[in-house]
Formats: structure tokens, sequence, C-alpha cells
């Protein structure tokens, strides 16, 4: 009777088996879910996705914003190792962004219809991966999105430096095979609507940026890969703002750092002093609509009160203090309840929940056309147009903040003769990238990169009791992030060896072409 009972039920499992099999693709397909995306709808959430907040670590080491706290909130205000902060581009690069736009290029590979796609998404991959290298040094590439396509959650570190030959390879050849009579994406593309005459000229942008970084170990080169990026036959570079790469947030999709701080963390948060100082010291217009002193700042804005703009009255916060200690601080400021009276990011303007983030732009791209001309890696245009005309141009630029500054022509030919702004030719390096760091204001990664390739502006290193040793072994700024504790972890023999090839995963450390 059991042996029969057996078999009864072995037969009805098969049976059981074989209805299943026959309509496995059907049942297990979900009719309401896309199973097979439209790579256009990838390329656009890769696209804004990539625009990840920096304030923790690279905003503070450039020194624009600053928080006197520690616990959750310490990171580059302190100097010290925060995973939850520190590991924030890496997670976001690799499970959004690049995870999007290697299915995307793969999707389109082979397809006549999708050559502008496929391209655009190299160079937007591109660029994330330059963003990784610039801010850890080696990171898994080529093995970089398997995981999701062959289950291999390990991948290998490759080289920073080996990385950024595939980069620029990847700049080059997707910015030429580009094809203006071909199929554009059209409103897919968040930056240009699929303009492909302006993706080629940000392909050459982006160049030119990553041309510019081999200045302090490889001038040769430097030189070569600048002039590639301007040569006028491959398009050109950023020709105005209207080139502007930047994402557009509204109110349904926010801006990451806006979110922040104009929440919970609102009265946390402060300019950095030597940004206030340099802005304020130059008379520059910029000053009045990015920096306020509320009555209530810790308030939400439509509670916060008189919104001091006046730049006279700007105070920045100095670094290397905490919340009980920044009391002592040479012209202390007071406080209006648990918020201090320092200068705060205007909510307004600059820090509205719908702020743009800015990713690449035509201020910045005039001033490495401006330091490579005065360098002589270019013999087009002139260094002081380029630096003048790129101050300009950010001014324009801020119109996106909802607020147009309105300078006028007089006020502009003030601030550009100025004693430290006008254009000196003995002066200009640091000048140009004085500018550079103004220019870049919340696009705070190319900030920091830029800060470490040129060495300006000169800022005094964050003196915070215990900070990470390696910070106080070198020269008293963090060069690096870590990489991730859940690397380290999971994935610790590649981990380890990259850490090993490039003398240790330490905040003191430099990734290759910051020597």
């Amino acid at each position: 009777m059991k042996r029969n009972l057996i078999v009864i039920i072995i037969a009805l499992l098969v049976s059981v088996n074989i209805s299943c099999d026959k309509d496995f693709e059907e049942i297990n397909t979900n009719p309401s879910l896309a199973n097979d995306l439209n790579p256009e709808y990838l390329f656009s959430n890769a696209q804004r996705l990539s625009a990840a907040p920096s304030y923790h670590y690279e905003g503070e080491i450039v020194q624009h914003i600053n928080t006197p706290y520690g616990g959750v909130l310490a990171a580059g205000n302190r100097n010290i190792i925060n995973d939850q902060h520190s590991n924030a581009l890496f997670n976001t690069m690799y499970t959004g962004p690049i995870r999007y736009l290697i299915e995307v290029i793969d999707k389109t590979r082979d397809d006549p219809a999708q050559v502008n796609l496929h391209n655009m998404a190299r160079i937007w991959k591109a660029y994330c991966f330059h963003r990784l290298v610039d801010t850890y040094g080696d990171v898994p590439y080529s093995d970089a999105g398997l995981g999701y396509t062959q289950g291999n959650f390990l991948p290998k570190y490759d080289a920073a430096a080996t990385i950024y030959d595939s980069i620029i390879e990847e700049y080059i050849a997707a910015t030429d095979a580009l094809d203006p009579n071909l199929a554009s994406v059209g409103a897919a593309d968040l930056f240009y609507g699929g303009d492909v005459q302006k993706w080629k000229r940000l392909g050459n942008s982006l160049l030119l940026r990553i041309g510019m970084r081999f200045t302090k170990t490889d001038d040769a080169r430097a030189q070569s890969l600048v002039a590639q990026a301007v040569d006028p036959a491959r398009g050109g570079v950023l020709a105005s703002n209207d080139d502007n790469a930047y994402i557009q947030f509204n109110d349904v999709y926010t801006n990451g750092t806006s979110n922040a701080l104009l929440g919970g963390e609102r009265a946390n948060y402060y300019i950095g002093e030597a940004f206030v100082d340099f802005l304020r010291d130059n008379n520059d217009p910029r000053l009045r609509l990015i920096a306020v002193k509320y009555e209530n700042p810790s308030n939400p804005l439509a509670t916060a009160g008189a919104a001091n703009t006046n730049p006279q009255d700007q105070q920045g916060m100095p670094y290397g203090y905490d919340e009980s200690s920044i009391e002592g601080a040479p012209g202390f400021p007071g406080k209006v309840g648990s918020a201090f009276k320092y200068s705060q990011y205007n909510r307004a303007t600059v820090m509205r929940i719908n702020a743009p983030e800015y990713l690449v732009s035509y201020s910045q791209t005039l001033l490495l056309l401006a330091e490579a001309n005065h360098r002589g890696y270019i013999s087009t245009g002139d260094a002081a147009d380029y630096y003048e005309q790129a101050i300009a141009a950010h001014m324009e630029q801020t119109a996106l903040y909802g607020t147009p500054l309105d300078v006028s022509e007089a006020e502009l030919e003030s601030y550009l003769s100025g004693p430290n702004i006008a254009f000196n030719p003995a002066n200009a390096l640091e000048q140009i990238n004085m500018q550079y760091w103004v220019s870049s204001f919340r696009n705070w990664g190319e900030a920091w990169a830029n800060f470490r390739r040129s060495g300006y502006p000169e800022l005094t290193p964050v003196d915070f009791p215990s900070q990470d040793p390696s910070v106080t072994a070198g020269d008293g700024f963090i060069h690096r992030l870590v990489y991730p504790l859940r690397e380290v972890s999971v994935n610790s023999a590649n981990v380890q060896e990259a850490a090993s090839r490039m003398g240790g995963d330490n905040l003191g450390n430099r990734v290759f072409w910051d020597q």
C-alpha cells in the first residue's frame, strides 16, 4: 500500500511539473510589469541619478560648506572616515547610472537606429567612471555591471591609470561616432533633448577636463589631449551656457542636496569661511545670491523670517571647531536658539528644492581653456579673454536658481578690474583656478578634483583633534575617499589587492594624477 502511494505521488508530481513547464514563460511573466525596459528611459534615469550629493566630503574639503557637528554628520569637516558618507558616490554610481548605462549600451550595440543613443551612453558611462576614479582611485571597471548580467558580485578592481586610458578612448571614439544625420533620442535626453552637436561639444569638453588632470604628472599628454579636445574638426567644446550639462530638478524629483539641507539639517550647515571671505572681500556680485542670514535659521523658509542678503554682513563658519569650541572662535557671531548666526546658503535661490545640479559647465570649460592657453597648450584665443568670459558666464548661469543675479555691465567691469581679480599673467594660474573654485560651486566633486590638481585655492588645512592620521601625515587635506565597508568585508581579496597597489586605503593617499 505504501509503495503504491509513493508511485501515485510521483506520478502526480511529474504531471504537475509537465503542466507547469508547458506554460512556464507565460505564467511567470507579469502582464503589468515592464520586462524589457526602453533604453531611452534607462538613459534618462542614468542622467538623473548621476547628480549625486557631495556636500559631506567634497564640499567640505574645498571649504564651501561646513558643520561643527560630529556623529552622523562628521566627515570632511573633521577629516575623519565616515562610511555612511564616503560610500555614497560608490554605491550610487554602481547601482544606478553605471548599471543602467551598461544595459543601454548592450541593448543598442547592434541597432543602426540607435547609434546616437549608444554613443551618448558611452560618453556618460565614461563620465561616471571619471568621477569614481577621481574619488577612490582604483575601482571595478572591466567587471563592472557583471553582477546584473553574469552573477559576478565580486568584481576585480582595475588600476586607476588603466581606467583613465579607457575613459579617454571612450570620450574620443564615442564623440566621433555621434552622427547628426541619424535619429535623435529627443526628450529622453535630459541634457540637450537629443541635440547631437551639443553632445559632441560635451564629449570634447570632458576630454579637455580629463586632459588637464595630467598637468601635474604628464605635461606632454595633457597638451596632446587638450589639442584633440579643442579641434574644431571634431566639433569643438561647450560654446555657451546653452551647452551646460545639468539636471533641472522639480517638485517631484527634488534636488538631493537641497532636500537634505532644507529639511532636518537646515540648522546644521553653514557656508565655509574661506568661500564667504573670498567673495565678500572682492565685492563679488554672486555673494548676494548665494549667502543669507535668516532671522530664525532653524525654521523652514516660510517662517525663517527676514533674510539678510547684504554681502558685507555675511560671515562664513571657520573649520576646526566643534559645536562647543566654536563659541570661542574669533568673531563668533552668537546663536539664535540652537542655530548659529553664520551665513547659510539661500534657500530661496541656490538651495531651492528644485535647484539645478550642474555637472559640466561653459564657465568651467572656459577656465580650462584659459589655463591651457596660459600654459601654451593651445594658441587659439587669449587667456585673459577666456578668464573674463568664464566669470561672466557663471554669473549668467545663476539665473536658473530662480532669481536672476542681474549684474549690470558696469558692475561686471568693476569686478573684473578689481585688484585681486584683474587678470595678471604673473598670477594667472592662481586667478584662473580660484575662479574655477567659485564656478564649481555645488559641483563639489569637480571643485575637489581641480583643487587637488591645481593647488588652488591655498586653503588652511582643517586642524581638528582625532582626525585621520593619514591626513595629518600628509598635507592636512583629504586626497581620496576610502572604499565602502561592505566592499571591504564582502569583496575583501579584490579590495586588498587594489589597496596594496595604491599604497593603502586611507584618506591621505593620492590618486595617480595627484602626485
